[in-house]
Parts: structure tokens; sequence; C-alpha cells
């Protein structure tokens, strides 16, 4: 009976991993071939942006309804749910006809990413236990990082062999093997709750919300930050979260207990992805953009240079977990992983001001990387195990919804500031282009199009030019980066204070029982 229980829990592990694996790839990998995509469906820049933008938004969104409805529906079938749900989003997606088609597939498999995070870490901490429950979390984060750092060079094979829908294609295949082996998940039926237990008023103003202030932040720039239709988003946005309170006060089963974010050690714990966002998550989507524009290097040499941030977070969880569970405390732990992100996101900043090598770079990029690597998947099991068993899949939503939607909120908030900064910087410092091309050399810039902006200027000017934009880039991007820092920094001293008020109480305790 043991061993097939065992089997069992391997069968499920595999599964949920393989699933794991597939969602950060996708955010990773589908960015690679967004300009295939837009020479065959013949898309403008908006609307081939919101391929990936979908994606996060429904993510971000969905994560803690999904979380609920494993509460109340069963953990596997919520799991079997949302990988079907991505799996038909797979194969829409591959066979979208136009770019509209493939932005409602994205948002649809955003909706199933969001299943697999929240039910397959609750699946996890209603299966494993102690020792096993640490390292099982330690491979959640591995495999999540493997997806982030491997998901755009299996993209780049699958492009290169075929096409840019192979890349959808082999989601699908990947994810049905997933529900085949998710057949054998234990069935918790027993545990399940009703459908009017789900707060279907209160999930809807919790995404109404999120999304209208995403849409605030994504488009703000270009819209205008003052103008009618960003100023109306961020208010309805925030009336809509207002509502979302009131309602989960008054309801009977809300969608989100605030009893949850009562708890210190749960509240301090899902801070600490929040740190990563404005540190780690920021670099993984913007910082080759620094190495190919001002630094003027190629695509390969930023690639390997982004190794020193990822691959830290293929060793390091494992390497955590395993100090867990001989007895070292996780608090300590935490501690590390946050000052180790500080540090680096402050040395960062520091040595692109001096104009500093690579290799010192690389360093800075280490620091950031072992920060994000101690504390990914280590969190998501004490976080879950700070909390009652029954309300396991609503801490997990709202777990991945702090971490999702404050990478959603520092990508797109990371983008604003730098598209704001150049916007003031380029004028002032660089006086000698006409006023009509302010705008399309603001553009270049933030997309680290330095090459073909010199080449729309005389030779006798480029080397001038070249030594000015690169002195604004640096200047708008230590300017955004101690924004987002001072950010990461209150975030931390937060998180910190929750999991010191938890270690005091816990101390009080053991000294009375003595």
């Amino acid at each position: 009976m043991d061993g097939i229980h065992r089997t069992t829990r391997t069968f499920m592990l595999f599964a949920v991993l393989m699933a794991v694996f597939i969602v950060p790839s996708s955010i990773s990998g589908t960015a690679i071939a967004l300009p295939f995509i837009s020479a065959e469906l013949q898309s403008d820049p908006a609307s081939l942006q919101w391929v990936v933008n979908a994606f996060n938004l429904t993510f971000a969104c969905f994560t803690l309804i999904w979380g609920k409805f494993a509460d109340v529906f069963g953990r596997k079938r919520s799991f079997i749910a949302g990988a079907l749900i991505y799996t038909l989003a797979s194969i829409g997606s591959g066979l979208a006809p136009n770019i509209l088609w493939l932005d409602v597939f994205r948002a649809l498999a955003g909706v199933g990413g969001a299943a697999i995070f929240s039910c397959g870490s609750a699946l996890f901490t209603h299966t494993f236990e102690g020792e096993q429950r640490t390292r099982v979390f330690a491979l959640f984060g591995v495999t999540a990082g493997l997806g982030i750092t491997f998901g755009p060079t299996v993209s780049g094979v699958l492009l290169e062999l075929w096409s840019w829908q192979a890349i959808f294609a082999m989601h699908a295949v990947v994810l049905t093997a997933v529900l085949v082996m998710s057949s054998s998940i234990p069935s918790d039926a027993d545990e399940v709750g009703s459908v009017p237990q789900v707060d279907f008023p209160g999930a809807a103003l919790f995404i109404a919300g999120m999304f209208l202030l995403m849409l605030a932040l994504s488009r703000g720039y270009e819209w205008g930050w003052l103008s009618l239709k960003t100023a109306l988003a961020a208010f309805v946005g925030g009336v809509m979260f207002i509502l979302f309170i009131v309602r989960i006060k008054r309801a009977v089963h809300p969608v989100l207990n605030l009893v949850l974010l009562r708890n210190h050690g749960f509240l301090g714990l899902i801070l600490v992805p929040v740190v990563a966002s404005f540190t780690f998550v920021t670099l993984l989507t913007y910082f080759p953009t620094y190495l190919t524009g001002p630094m003027q290097q190629s695509a390969a040499t930023a690639g390997l240079m982004m190794l020193f941030l990822t691959l830290p977070v293929l060793v390091l969880p494992l390497i955590a977990g395993n100090l867990a569970s001989r007895g070292v405390r996780t608090a300590r732990l935490i501690f590390f992983s946050i000052v180790s992100m500080l540090l680096g996101i402050g040395l960062l900043g520091l040595l692109v001001e001096l104009s500093a090598s690579l290799s010192w770079l690389a360093v800075a990029l280490l620091l950031i990387g072992m920060g994000m690597g101690i504390s990914a998947g280590l969190v998501d099991g004490e976080a879950l195990s700070s909390v009652k068993a029954d309300e396991t899949g609503m801490a997990a939503g709202v777990l991945n919804t702090f971490r999702l939607g404050s990478e959603a909120v520092a990508v797109a908030l990371y983008g604003a500031l730098m598209s704001a900064s150049l916007t003031r910087l380029v004028p002032e410092h660089l006086s000698q282009l006409k006023e009509g091309d302010v705008e399309a050399w603001i553009a270049g810039m933030a997309s680290g199009n330095f090459t073909g902006l010199l080449e729309l200027v005389n030779a006798n000017e480029q080397a001038t030019l070249s030594q000015q934009m690169i002195a604004v880039y640096k200047m708008a991007f230590t300017t955004t980066n101690a924004l987002l820092g001072s950010l990461a920094v209150i975030v931390s001293l937060l998180a910190l204070y929750c999991l010191r008020k938890v270690n005091r109480l816990a101390h009080c305790r053991e000294v009375l029982r003595r």
C-alpha cells in the first residue's frame, strides 16, 4: 500500500513540476517569438505587446481566485481544470488567424497558468509533510527557475527548426502529458465545498481593479500620465479595490480572508517575493537592454551575462531546502536572501554609474540571483505551513497574487519610470535633435536600439552623440533602479518586522512552557 502511495505521489510530483516549468518558460520564451509573430500576422506594436501583457494580467488577476476554487472544488479538480484551460489556449494560440485571437488565447493561458501555480502548491502542501515538503517546494522553485532561464533557449530552437506556432504546440503537448499523469492524483472530493461558497462578486471586483491598475501603469506613458484615460483607469481601479475590501468584509464566504494577512508570519513571508519583483524580475526583463544598448554587447554576450542572475535560482533552492531540513532557521535564510538582493541592486546601480566592466556587473547580478535563489521555494513551503490546513488553497492564491501581481506592477513601473526619465533627459542632453525626432529617439533608446538610431545621423556626429546617449541612458537607469530599490527596502523592512515579531512570540511561548 505504501508503495502504491509513493508511486502516486511521484506521478503527482512530476505532473505538477512539468506544468510549473511550462508557465514561466512561456513568460520568458514567448517574447523571443514576437518579431516572427509580427511579420506573419502583420500586427501593430501595441497589439503585439499584448501577447505578453494579456498573459501577465490574467495570470496576476486570477491567481487569488484559483486559490479559493482549490478550497471549494478540490485541489485536484482545480489543478486539472487549469492545465486543461492552458492546453486548449496553447492549441488556440498556435492556430490563431490574427493578432487579436492570439491575444485572447494568451489571456486564457494566463488564467490556466494561475491555476497551475496556486493549485499545484496547494497539492504539495496537502500531500507532503516535514522535510519532504521542504524538499518538494525547493524543487518547485528550481523548476520555475529552469523555466525562466531556459524558456528563451527552447523557444529559439523551435523557431529555428520550425516556426513560432511550434512553441505553443510544445506547451500543448507537455500539458497533455500533465493531464494524463494528473489522473493518478488522489481525489479530495470529500473535502470540497459548494458553489455558493465562491464569492463571484468579490472575485469580479478584484479582477476589474487589478486589470484597470495594470492598464493605467502599462499605457500611462502612451496616453500621458495626466491624461483623462490614465486618470480614469487609475481612479476606477482604485474604487474597485475599495469595493472589493468592503465586499470581502461582508461576504459569508469571502474570496480572501483578511485574517490571513493578520498572520504576521504569513504576511512577512509573502512580502519576500515582492522584494524579488523589484530587484530580480525587473532586471530579468530590462537589463539585457542595458547590455546590448549602452554597453554595445552582442546578444550572445548579454545572454551569457544574464546567467549570473538566473543560474543561482537553479542551484540555491535545493541548498536552502537542505539547510532548512538540517536545522538552519528559515528566518535566518530569509534574512540573508533579502540582504543579498538589496546589496546586489545597490551595487549594480553604483557600478553602472561608474561604467564598471562586465566582470564587476556579474558580481552584482550574482548577489541578486543568490538572494532570489535562497528564498525561491522555501518561502512557499513555510508560508503555506503557517496557515490552517483548510486555508492552504486560499493562502496559495494570496501568496501567488502577491508574487505575480507585484511582478506585473514592478515591470510596468520600471518601463514607465524609464520612459519618463528619458522623456525628461533626452531633450535636455541631446539638444541637437530636431523637435519631431525626440519621441522616436526616446522610444529607440528605451528599447536599446542605439545602433539603429546612430545610423540616422551623419558619421562625424555619431561618436559624440553615442557618448551623450550612453550618459543619458545611465542616468535614467540609475534613477529608475534607485526608486525601485527604495520600494524594495521599504517592503523588506516590513517583511523583516513581521517575521521578527513572530519569532519573539514563539520565544516567549517557549519560555512560558519552561
